[in-house]
């Protein structure tokens, strides 16, 4: 094993896009020491970080990045170099039927808990995971991109949260000059996603002989980023992202929510019949599109992964990892979605 010259603390790194991240990264850093910190909350899920190469690198601790005993322990004990935070509430539908409160609780409290250690302890840079959304919707016939600059306008108290932390991160870094460093991205997709994102669900859905419920006309569209080319453009802004910049991240992959069902029904060999429109969701942003030529241009950063190849493979990895889905399923079963019934 490689001398550890240094150590990143990974938050929320039992979740899909952080569980993608901590197995790419212990597989490309030999001299890296892993501290996975997760609540375990219902969508993070140590299987998603099973048989890893390089294991002797990596360390789970459970714990809340919004407990400050706790968290001030973590940095005590390990002296992380860097931090990486994915941990948040990330489940618009529950942001709007269930309380906002522990979307309040993790992704503002929580990042103002990280910051306040950082600025203790110190480190070489912090990446907060963000998102998109935190920017609004954009017109279905509108060319726009968002931008860097763009002001936030959310639409979803996880939007609304969201832009929160990183309002936070960008005053620690004027008011301390915490390195800091914010990134805005695109939707994900890929394996060991929670089935309460449209792609997982719907498979699941399809695997049980079950409809696909789908919001509204359809019709809303999202920019759509295979997760490690999203982990990839992580590893460039934790390295090379400048502290108190931000980056957007997207793969100008623009499509449907109708057409995204449409290539699921297409995979699976059914027809539009298994399609049940529901009423829509509140406050439901029409488009996002990010305009990611900032960090192509500073940082050398493309997305590499061809979509329809990566969609299948993911389709595939669901169909291979039965007990994967079945844990998952038992976790939190029937709540993926709970207004499928709701008709138009």
């Amino acid at each position: 094993m490689a001398k550890l010259t240094e150590t990143i603390l990974v938050t929320g790194g039992a979740g899909f896009i952080g569980s993608n991240f901590i197995r790419q990264f212990l597989t490309r850093h030999g001299n890296f020491q892993v501290i996975n910190l997760d609540r375990l909350t219902y969508s993070g899920n140590l299987s998603n970080l099973k048989n890893l190469s390089g294991a002797e690198r990596y360390r789970f601790v459970r714990g809340d990045i919004a407990d400050p005993k706790f968290v001030n322990g973590i940095f005590k004990k390990y002296h992380p170099d860097y931090v990486i935070n994915f941990a948040a509430e990330t489940h618009v539908d529950k942001s709007i039927h269930e309380s906002g409160y522990e979307f309040i609780r993790t992704n503002i409290t929580g990042v103002f808990i990280l910051l306040e250690a950082i600025r203790r302890y110190g480190v070489k840079k912090y990446v907060q995971v963000s998102t998109d959304e935190v920017f609004g919707s954009l017109s279905l016939a509108s060319k726009k991109k968002f931008l860097e600059q763009t002001a936030f306008s959310p639409n979803s108290v996880y939007a609304a949260t969201k832009a929160g932390g990183d309002i936070l991160c960008n005053a620690y870094f004027r008011t301390w000059k915490i390195p800091a460093v914010i990134t805005h991205c695109s939707n994900n997709y890929g394996p060991r996603q929670y089935p309460e994102k449209l792609i997982p669900f719907f498979i699941l859905r399809l695997l049980e002989g079950q409809p696909l419920p789908l919001y509204g006309d359809g019709k809303n569209v999202r920019d759509w980023i295979y997760v490690l080319d999203h982990c990839n453009a992580l590893e460039s802004c934790l390295f090379k992202g400048k502290p108190g910049q931000i980056y957007n991240i997207g793969a100008d992959n623009e499509l449907s929510n109708l057409t995204i069902t449409r290539f699921l029904l297409e995979y699976f060999k059914k027809d539009k019949t298994a399609i049940r429109f529901v009423n829509d969701r509140p406050g439901h942003d029409r488009r996002y599109a990010v305009d990611s030529s900032k960090i192509r241009r500073e940082l050398g950063w493309k997305p590499k992964h061809d979509f329809k190849k990566t969609f299948q493979d993911t389709i595939r990895w669901y169909l291979k990892n039965p007990e994967w889905i079945e844990r998952v399923k038992k976790k939190t079963a029937g709540v993926f979605n709970p207004h499928i019934n709701e008709k138009k």
